[in-house]
């Protein structure tokens, strides 16, 4: 057997477990594959991103079709970083929802492994209809453990969740299909370039980065995940915050370099649109009154961070990407550890509501201190991992000089300084002040409970500590998502079908646009 076809293995895997565990009467079976599973997708992708980094970009193409037809699987060390990085944090939200009994739920284990499947998949794709099978495998499960628990509020919320994603489904499928009947292919290889000019393939390509965003949560199609996550418990956030938002990342940012071939027109419409999304994702949390909606708003400010990026590829593309991969990185591991360590909150006092807390940083030191370096890590205070990505960002902006630079910078500091009150508010309401008094003085969060979001936590610290490896690391993948032709050629082989003509949909070369223009205009002056 060909290398190449482990691929598949990595999304058949826990697909097959999930039916495995959900026919299972053991729950201790069960939980042990709640950890087993991912722990081996983990592994399996640090041994992917050395491979491909000895290899290059590697392809399967199941039934073993010609490039260009069936269902292609390919990975490099950008899909592969990804995928290390979302299964530790399905990793560590498994293992708190087994130490605070949430497994006790009959299908909750099969749940989350098919929401893995979905991960893995999307993440390991080399085409979009398959992104958009694979989008629907995640969220199939997620309606589930949404309102596995019955409650009247979650079920609420995962009708909420339901409607919003049916509806950015409807449009990723109708721009996938759209595409599909302007050119020809679904298959991203294909499609390299198809959107950097004018006509009906960059409409349609427009509709699939809308459609991909409002699965982000960017503004202005973010105000369901604020409503929607915190409803959930801290186990199954703590899943979709890792897994859901940084999976439409990655498309975003694999189709901006294939599919967009980083056009800079469309700059301008980018910083406008995370400057803005940064904004109200770091002064909305001053509003909330639970913990875990003021973490929800550092979500919606997380993703224009890593977004804004895309708006400087035209200087040093490989600078910004990385930036922009870096802080991905930071974001999923700080948020994963905040919500988990929010959740321990809950489980032990029964609310997450800020009014009915205080004093607790005399009371759980380890969760405070836990909190305050998740807090300095999202705020980009040191020593944690955010303040590098953070810098990284504003010197990928301050590398353009323009107008572009300013107007990032100055909303990436703003919108820092909002992430700061948020936080701080919640720090003075809920940690600090008198002890509280209702609750019996032996009463303390079980140190098994904190154990995920601590181990989180010291990850965040370690990319601080080992900034220049886990710079080399980024950039290493970003080599790879820039390297298209390594993509196009693994993935489409020598022998590809039905690659579609440039000419045929309508595509405008920006530089001979930009000649034929000049031309005409020297002809007009003469």
């Amino acid at each position: 057997m060909e290398t190449n076809a482990i691929l598949p293995v990595f999304v058949a895997l826990p697909l097959i477990v999930a039916a495995v565990a959900a026919l299972s009467p053991w729950k201790r079976f069960t939980d042990a594959l709640a950890i087993i599973i991912p722990a081996i997708n983990l592994v399996g992708g640090i041994w992917l991103y050395n491979y491909t980094a000895e290899h290059g970009t590697i392809s399967h193409v199941i039934g073993l079709y010609q490039g260009g037809v069936g269902i292609s699987f390919a990975a490099d060390r950008f899909s592969a970083i990804m995928l290390v990085t979302t299964m530790i944090v399905a990793l560590s939200s498994n293992w708190f929802a087994i130490v605070v009994g949430e497994t006790q739920a009959r299908f909750f284990t099969p749940l989350t492994l098919v929401l893995i499947t979905g991960v893995s998949g999307a993440l390991l794709t080399a085409d979009l209809f398959n992104f958009f099978v694979m989008i629907e495998v995640m969220l199939l499960p997620s309606y589930g453990l949404i309102a596995m628990t019955g409650t009247r509020n979650r079920l609420l919320s995962a009708r909420s969740f339901v409607l919003v994603n049916l509806l950015a489904s409807t449009m990723l499928v109708m721009g996938v299909g759209y595409l599909y009947a302007v050119t020809g292919a679904v298959n991203l290889a294909a499609l390299q370039g198809v959107a950097a000019g004018h006509g009906p393939a960059t409409v349609a390509t427009g509709i699939v980065v809308i459609a991909v965003a409002a699965k982000a949560g960017v503004f202005p199609v973010h105000t369901w995940l604020p409503r929607t996550y915190p409803s959930t418990s801290a186990a199954v956030m703590g899943l979709f915050s890792g897994l859901h938002t940084k999976v439409a990342v990655y498309m975003l940012m694999r189709i901006w370099v294939i599919m967009f071939d980083m056009d800079p027109r469309w700059n301008g419409l980018i910083i406008a649109v995370m400057v803005v999304s940064m904004i109200i994702g770091g002064f909305a949390g001053l509003a909330e009154t639970t913990m875990r909606r003021v973490l929800a708003y550092q979500m919606v400010n997380g993703m224009p961070f890593i977004l804004i990026v895309l708006a400087f590829t035209n200087n040093d593309a490989r600078y910004a990407l990385a930036a922009g991969l870096f802080y991905a990185l930071h974001h999923m591991i700080t948020v994963g550890a905040l919500v988990l360590n929010v959740g321990a909150v809950e489980e032990t006092y029964g609310t997450g509501t800020m009014s009915k807390l205080s004093g607790l940083a005399r009371r759980d030191s380890l969760t405070a201190a836990v909190f305050v370096a998740g807090a300095f890590s999202i705020v980009g205070f040191p020593p944690f991992s955010g303040i590098f990505g953070k810098v990284t960002i504003m010197l990928a902006a301050a590398n353009t000089g323009d107008w572009r630079a300013w107007v990032s910078i100055t909303a990436i500091i703003i919108a820092s300084f909002g992430a700061l009150l948020a936080m701080m508010r919640l720090w003075k309401k809920v940690f600090w002040g008198r002890p509280m008094q209702k609750y019996p003085d032996d009463l303390r969060i079980r140190t098994s409970f904190m154990l995920p979001s601590a181990a989180m936590m010291t990850l965040s610290l370690l990319m601080f500590v080992f900034a220049g490896n886990m710079w080399d690391f980024t950039t290493s993948a970003v080599d790879d998502l820039l390297n298209v032709e390594a993509y196009t050629t693994a993935v489409l082989g020598d022998d590809a079908v039905g690659i579609p003509d440039p000419d045929s949909y309508g595509h405008v070369d920006p530089a001979a646009e930009a000649a034929s223009e000049a031309t005409a205009d020297t002809e007009g002056a003469k």
